[in-house]
């Protein structure tokens, strides 16, 4: 069957490999769509970062490693034991890897899991395939009336979902995002599904500033033409936004964040940081706000994300979905075109063309 392999910095093929074999527990998956996440960019540019060089604690996998973790497909085969789906049914995978029994895992935060990694990275098959095996633990069901391409968006919209679950919000509040990437975008859908009635983005590519007005943001900021301290206050009463959520991970995003919120107001942590970066805690102190971070996801992000994509008009991104490739070009269409094109929010990669 055929897989994107990762070998490497700027290497990834698209090889001929065995087809795994089902067995008690487990489930196999035909992948239907598949999206290329910021994580598979950073590893194919600057990487092995979370695709392992030595055997993974959880998987006993080393690279080369099978990518994808955005994925949706269509149950192909069961284990034995497995009666909780059917051949044939449309389903999501969750692909948070934990390993149950460090401090983490036994606190209920799994997805912090000091062993941990993500099905598509880390070993245990992957989304770019023709079929992987996972455990039944690790599968959802689609609503009938959820695509399978928007299936394929359950994985990024978690993300955001988990990330506003972080924040004291209601209908009322004013929330500031910082980034318009596919996750600053999909923080803007989640905020909009919980009907917050006041969302302002801030984004340097046109491109991606319509994505952001058309997925439900009220305002739409550009940092080099916009002072957006000043104008997040001018919007918020003169008092700053109740919660600003970090999607950017620029040094500049971080300062923004800490002097556009209000007093005793909630910074939300979402990028991922490639350096160190300076940092003035009295940013924060003078305005006894809050500093939090999130990672990832959980499986009740999960859940809350396929039940509002089932509920109709709750929540409704196929927009995000700008392009649809074949694996074979994989590289050069979606990797690729993903680092320069900014008028691309999610490529998916659709293993039936």
């Amino acid at each position: 069957m055929r897989a994107a392999r990762y070998y490497g910095k700027e290497d990834v093929r698209i090889e001929d490999i065995p087809k795994p074999e089902c067995g008690e527990g487990q489930v196999r998956i035909a992948p239907a769509f598949v999206g290329i996440c910021g994580t598979d960019l950073h590893e194919y540019l600057g990487g092995p970062t979370f695709c392992p060089v030595s055997p993974h604690p959880v998987t006993k996998e080393t690279i080369p490693v099978t990518l994808g973790h955005e994925f949706s497909g269509v149950v192909e085969e069961v284990g034995p034991d497995i009666n909780s789906f059917s051949i044939g049914q449309h389903v999501v995978v969750q692909p948070t890897i934990s390993c149950g029994t460090c401090g983490a895992c036994k606190a209920g935060v799994e997805n912090t899991c000091h062993n941990g990694g993500f099905v598509g990275l880390s070993g245990g098959g992957g989304g770019l395939s023709d079929s992987l095996v996972v455990p039944a633990s690790y599968v959802l069901p689609l609503p009938e009336n959820v695509p399978l391409d928007v299936g394929a968006l359950v994985e990024p919209l978690s993300v955001a979902w988990h990330a506003i679950s972080a924040a004291p919000l209601d209908e009322s509040s004013t929330v500031l995002v910082l980034g318009g990437g596919p996750i600053g975008l999909a923080v803007v859908q989640c905020l909009g599904a919980k009907k917050v009635k006041k969302i302002i983005l801030s984004e340097v590519a046109p491109a991606r500033q319509q994505f952001a007005r058309e997925f439900g943001a009220h305002h739409v900021l550009d940092p080099r033409e916009n002072d957006l301290v000043a104008m997040t206050k001018e919007l918020s009463d003169e008092n700053g936004a109740d919660v600003v959520f970090d999607c950017a991970g620029v040094p500049a995003s971080i300062t923004t964040a800490c002097q556009s919120v209000k007093s005793r107001g909630t910074v939300v942590n979402v990028a991922i940081w490639e350096k160190a970066v300076p940092f003035n805690p009295n940013m924060l102190v003078f305005r006894e706000a809050k500093f939090t971070a999130v990672l990832g996801y959980q499986r009740k992000d999960f859940e809350a994300v396929i039940e509002a994509l089932g509920s109709v008009g709750q929540l409704q991104p196929s927009r995000m979905i700008t392009r649809k490739i074949r694996l074979e070009d994989l590289v050069e269409q979606g990797i690729l075109a993903l680092t320069t094109a900014k008028d691309q929010v999610k490529i998916l990669v659709d293993l039936a063309a």
